[in-house]
């Protein structure tokens, strides 16, 4: 296969245009001339000496320094040639965004270059003969040692893309194929010629021998024996050898070696930009990730807590793993939820009417007989003496919550390290009696709409008519460990000494034990010792009028004392006493009076 035939295989045999010998389209011609060109905005129209030679367009600063190379040149393979819509003198040729603005002499000088533009354009396949060729002067050695690129010398200024750039590396590799191939040739060529002399000197000596002609000082000719002059050596001139122009073909090649040398340091340049954008993408993503992955510590530490919960290093305890703020904020949010619970189920545990027959006062004056019968009198009879007692004096109670009636106290009071702290609270509540306080405080019928701690609870024994034995398991608040009680709950009437003393009822619960409801490992047994006594004042009706729920007045008097059974934060049990005993008095006056509002008064 030909040369031509090889580099035609990439499709340009597919051109049905006609083609002179040479294999260039047929009209095409080079064309040079002069053409203004704008340079910038200071300089504005300058005019350049313009060349059309091989497909390729370059343009000098004058006719006489052609010899010195181009100042840029554009290969017309890709190049868009866009008359003006205006000025019939301008020509705009771009290829990507480099742009050439230029202008000639008049319109028929503008339509003669368009035309050859065009030609040159058309003729520009890498695949043709002209191809094969030598692209005349396309890079002179200022432009490619200055480092711009053969497309234009504003090439750079302007910055191209990386796929760009790769596009013209491909370009210069075809050129520099061809001009490799045709220095070849060149070279190919003055070997055989050089050859061909050897073997004609021989020729001739062997021949000659006895006539050997002699040699003028020129060193170049010989006499023979006509005494004419013939030529020994025929001198290889730099074009003899098929035509080829080996200098220009020389400061080509390396012009061209110059230009890939400054497109791949473009693309150099533009790889460590992008490896700069890179890695500033790079550094956003470690950062994010290290965010996350410090979020996904931080939940797994908390997953691994959670997953302890019932574990003995998280429970409550001296050696607990869980500090005391730890503490305290968990039990304080686990309140805040059951109070939200309380809250959503409220209305429907009032709109609920629960009744059960109220026995008559006299049952609840008896001290009963039953087992528990003088534990009871005795329990009675020391909340009659000590609970109502003022909290002055040597007795060291202080004031801790003050909301309008409701006063509550406090004696800090721990033993082996536990929180025994007693609480006192007093009350004022208008219009029920202390019969009907104490009759809801201590019906087991009625628990679960005021109390809110409690998780389950059942009457174990039933003592008396006044009297029963309940056992209560209460929510856990994590992470404290859940707690039970068993005790015995009574209910009183206090038999009043004189007429004067107030209407006097108490409910006393103090800790038992039972053989049906042994403490078990799930729960902690809680001991309690409580009592309310609720004493009824009643102000005279005006005239004769009745004595109605406006008349009656209940003071309150609600005393605790409680052992946890085991350890925990006095800081965090102190905190939770003070905000939930105000809590648990309000809620459960509030439902007396919802519940007694507009019934018969008990007394």
């Amino acid at each position: 296969m030909s040369d031509n035939q090889s580099w035609n295989s990439s499709g340009s045999e597919e051109d049905a245009e006609p083609r002179d010998e040479s294999g260039h389209l047929v009209g095409m011609v080079d064309l040079s001339g002069v053409l203004s060109k704008w340079t910038n905005y200071i300089h504005g129209w300058q005019d350049r000496w313009v060349v059309l030679k091989n497909n390729t367009l370059s343009y000098y600063k004058s006719q006489d320094e052609t010899e010195y190379g181009c100042r840029g040149s554009l290969c017309l393979s890709k190049a868009v040639i866009t008359p003006h819509e205006f000025d019939e003198c301008r020509l705009d040729i771009s290829v990507n965004d480099s742009v050439w603005y230029l202008r000639a002499q008049d319109p028929e000088h503008r339509h003669q270059w368009i035309d050859s533009v065009e030609l040159h354009r058309a003729d520009s396949g890498y695949g043709s003969e002209s191809s094969l060729r030598r692209h005349g002067s396309m890079l002179s050695l200022t432009s490619a040692t200055s480092g711009f690129s053969a497309t234009s010398t504003s090439s750079f200024k302007k910055g191209h893309s990386l796929r760009e750039k790769l596009s013209e590396m491909e370009t210069f590799r075809d050129i520099l194929c061809r001009q490799v191939d045709t220095l070849q040739k060149y070279f190919d060529g003055c070997s055989d010629a050089v050859s061909k002399d050897e073997l004609q000197r021989d020729k001739i000596v062997e021949d000659d021998e006895d006539d050997f002609p002699n040699t003028r000082t020129d060193g170049e000719f010989l006499h023979n024996n006509h005494g004419s002059k013939e030529k020994l050596f025929q001198t290889v001139s730099p074009k003899g050898i098929n035509g080829i122009d080996f200098k220009g073909e020389a400061i080509t090649f390396k012009a061209t070696t110059a230009g890939i040398l400054a497109t791949l340091s473009h693309c150099i340049d533009l790889m460590v930009k992008r490896e700069d954008s890179w890695q500033k993408r790079v550094d956003k993503e470690m950062e994010k990730r290290r965010r996350i992955e410090e979020g996904y510590k931080s939940a797994l530490n908390e997953l691994k807590k959670k997953s302890h919960f019932g574990g003995p290093d998280y429970e409550e305890g001296p050696n607990s793993l869980i500090n005391e703020d730890e503490f305290f904020d968990a039990v304080e949010a686990a309140l805040d939820r059951q109070d939200k619970i309380e809250e959503q189920s409220h209305t429907e545990k009032i709109r609920i009417q629960r009744s059960s027959p109220v026995p008559p006062g006299d049952v609840y004056s008896s001290i009963g007989t039953h087992r528990f019968s003088e534990k009871v009198e005795e329990m009675v009879q020391n909340h009659m003496t000590y609970s109502l007692q003022d909290v002055g004096g040597d007795a060291n109670w202080q004031l801790v919550v003050e909301e309008g009636e409701m006063k509550v106290y406090r004696r800090e009071v721990e033993e082996n390290g536990i929180v025994l702290d007693p609480l006192k609270a007093t009350h004022s509540v208008k219009g029920v009696t202390g019969h009907e306080v104490c009759h809801y405080f201590w019906d087991t019928t009625y628990r679960n709409d005021w109390e809110t701690t409690i998780e389950n609870f059942n009457v174990v024994e039933t003592l008396s008519d006044n009297a029963t034995i309940v056992y209560q398991t209460h929510k856990r608040v994590w992470p404290a460990s859940q707690r039970d009680v068993l005790y015995l709950s009574a209910m009183r009437k206090i038999l009043a000494n004189n007429e004067n003393d107030p209407d006097t009822w108490l409910v006393c619960n103090f800790s038992v034990d039972h053989d049906d409801a042994q403490p078990s490992s799930r729960c902690v047994r809680a001991k309690i010792n409580i009592g309310i006594i609720c004493q009824t004042l009643v102000s005279p009706p005006e005239g004769d009028k009745e004595i109605s729920r406006d008349n009656i007045l209940c003071k309150i008097t609600y005393v605790a004392n409680v052992n946890p059974g085991g350890w925990a934060p006095a800081s965090v049990l102190r905190a939770v006493a003070k905000r939930e005993y105000p809590k648990f008095l309000k809620r459960f006056t509030s439902y007396v009076q919802e519940k007694t509002a507009g019934k018969p008064i008990l007394f």
